[in-house]
């Protein structure tokens, strides 16, 4: 099940995601996982931390799901 996490702007962009989903501890931590791979937007790996995620979207670390609101 994916935590949902609601957002009050048009979209976020996947690094700060990841940082306000506690997902990872910094920013670089999480621009090095996007860089490695390790990060899946909508089923699909993606390494561009600017990635504009809108609500809707699903971004997956790990075990860890949240889906943008």
């Amino acid at each position: 099940m994916a935590e949902k996490i609601k957002i009050t702007t048009e979209f976020i962009k996947l690094d700060a995601l990841l940082k306000f989903a506690s997902l990872t501890g910094s920013g670089g931590e999480a621009k090095q996982l996007i860089q490695d791979g390790m990060v899946l937007v909508n089923g699909e790996v993606c390494t561009m931390r600017g990635k504009k995620i809108r609500p809707g979207d699903t971004v997956k670390l790990g075990d860890n799901e949240v889906t943008v609101e």
